[in-house]
Parts: C-alpha cells; sequence; structure tokens
C-alpha cells in the first residue's frame, strides 16, 4: 500500500460520523447495507451520509453495488486489511508479527 493512500484512507476515518459507518458495515460483513439501513441505525441525515459514504469510497475503503433499485454498500476488507498490514508491518523492531484482533502482538 502506498503511503499516499494510507494518508487518505487515515484521513477518512479520522471523522467520528464516518467512523462509525465504517465500523457499521465491518459488523455487516459481506452483505453489507442500504443507505436507509444506515441512517437508520446511525441518525445521520442522508445528504450527510451520502457524503460520508462518497469520502469512505474516494479513500477505497467502501464499495457500491446496485441492486435494483438499491445501492448496497460495503466495508472493503481488502483495502481495511491492507491499512492494517501498513500500520503493523515494522513493529516488533522488524521482526515478523501476525497481529490480529484476538492476539495482541507479542513485542
Amino acid at each position: 500500500m502506498e503511503e499516499n493512500d494510507v494518508v487518505r484512507s487515515l484521513a477518512a476515518l479520522a471523522q467520528g460520523a464516518r467512523l462509525r459507518v465504517f465500523r457499521a458495515l465491518v459488523i455487516a460483513g459481506h452483505q453489507g447495507m442500504t443507505p436507509g439501513v444506515m441512517a437508520e441505525g446511525s441518525g445521520i441525515p442522508p445528504a450527510t451520509l451520502s457524503f460520508h459514504l462518497k469520502e469512505l469510497m474516494n479513500a477505497g475503503l467502501v464499495s457500491q453495488e446496485r441492486q435494483g433499485r438499491n445501492l448496497i454498500y460495503r466495508a472493503s476488507f481488502e483495502r481495511m486489511n491492507a491499512l492494517l498490514g501498513y500500520l503493523t508491518e515494522n513493529c516488533c523492531q522488524g521482526e515478523a508479527c501476525a497481529v490480529d484482533a484476538a492476539t495482541p502482538c507479542s513485542c
């Protein structure tokens, strides 16, 4: 992952509403969610939610798919994992380290 991509991803997540939306999409998994469901669950007005989803899409953290008349948004797990990998790449003083949510880094 390029440094510019990392900066763009972190900047997109550095806003409370976008972080909450992204986390909700991560929880939803590959099924994703429609904007209506997201707006209902988050309390974010639809126009504001649209703006935040656009920012997350521009950062590559969210994808959009049309299914009939609905738009389905999904977290980009590949991009999320690449970002986490970039951030932890040199942990443990450069030694290989398998970092995941269940097992904290041993360094």
